[in-house]
């Protein structure tokens, strides 16, 4: 398949626009562990995606992401607020939206193990009224965009965990998107196979087609995205750019350092110091990296080597900040 032959049918306004998106899970029984209380996933967030944008979701665990893009794509339906993607209401227009859309959530599910690569395709490409005389040529040009046409006739079960993302990303291609959903993309990937992925990623989007994806990881969403949101606790908290995100921090500096038995105590010591904004804590072997986003880095350092002294601190450096300062910063913002 061509992806710069991707033809986007409404280029009038947003692809995808969204205003005070809202989605609660109501109160589950006492033993699934969350006291019987509501639960606030997506607290009314805000946003638009351009034609031909890829547009990052990047956040913590439980911070709203997969919702999110859930309820875009009308596989749940939001407590309030309001949602369009293609100039169609997600829950109103959600029949006339799902054959235009794709979502490709990765992991174990959603594939048939006992069928092969080929037979899956075939399979996704009936479910979206592929034409059988199209069906063929699509199938097989898929296999090759996704370098699995040496194992189309393999079963899925005998696929290596890389191999089945793939697969994947080429079933939420069968019926030519005009927006694609990605959930996690890369998760579980090698590196180089990955590294592929974000290629085949950009190329679909130089091909006009519109593209939302969620992350963890900083540098992915650094090199591919357009735009980023970071959203934490089902708000956002920073949306633009990777170039505004870091500008942001621009006139900040980072304080790292390398010591043992860091811990949660010396953290919140650190977060205290006045002109401190942000601190992570890493573990590595043996051993822990605190890095902090800071007023000043210079005149903090002293302060900073008071409270650790007597943890053996390796090195203590003061550093440019990164995306990953600018994520941390705008997570921890109240």
């Amino acid at each position: 398949m061509d992806v710069s032959s991707t033809s986007v049918k409404d280029r009038s306004g947003p692809v995808i626009s969204v205003h005070d998106l809202t989605k609660i899970y109501p109160a589950a029984a006492r033993l699934f562990g969350d006291g019987g209380k509501e639960k606030l996933a997506v607290d009314h967030i805000n946003f638009e995606v351009e034609h031909g944008e890829i547009f990052g979701m990047l956040g913590p665990n439980g911070a709203g992401k997969t919702t999110t893009i859930k309820m875009l794509s009308t596989l749940l339906t939001p407590t309030s607020g309001k949602a369009t993607v293609l100039g169609l209401d997600v829950v109103k227009d959600s029949m006339k939206l799902r054959p235009r859309i794709n979502l490709v959530s990765g992991g174990e599910r959603g594939l048939y193990f006992r069928l092969t690569g080929k037979q899956n395709l075939e399979f996704f490409s009936d479910m979206y009224h592929v034409p059988r005389e199209k069906r063929t040529k699509r199938v097989k040009e898929l296999l090759d965009l996704v370098g699995l046409t040496d194992s189309a006739e393999v079963r899925v079960e005998n696929y290596s965990r890389g191999m089945k993302q793939r697969l994947h990303l080429a079933r939420g291609l069968v019926n030519e998107p005009e927006v694609l959903f990605l959930d996690e993309p890369t998760l579980g990937l090698d590196p180089e196979i990955a590294r592929e992925t974000r290629n085949l990623i950009r190329n679909l989007s130089a091909g006009g087609m519109t593209i939302m994806l969620t992350t963890h990881y900083m540098f992915e969403a650094d090199e591919i995205c357009d735009r980023l949101a970071i959203i934490s606790e089902g708000r956002i908290k920073g949306l633009g750019s990777p170039y505004s995100m870091k500008d942001a921090v621009r006139n900040d500096t980072v304080i790292e350092v390398e010591a043992y038995e860091i811990n949660g105590g010396c953290k919140e010591k650190l977060e205290a110091l006045p002109g401190v904004f942000a601190v992570s804590l890493e573990n590595l072997e043996g051993r822990q990296l605190a890095r902090m986003v800071v007023e000043d880095g210079t005149s903090l350092i002293p302060k900073v080597a008071s409270i650790l002294e007597g943890h053996k601190i390796i090195s203590i450096r003061v550093d440019r900040p990164t995306l990953e300062d600018a994520y941390i910063k705008l997570v921890n913002a109240r």
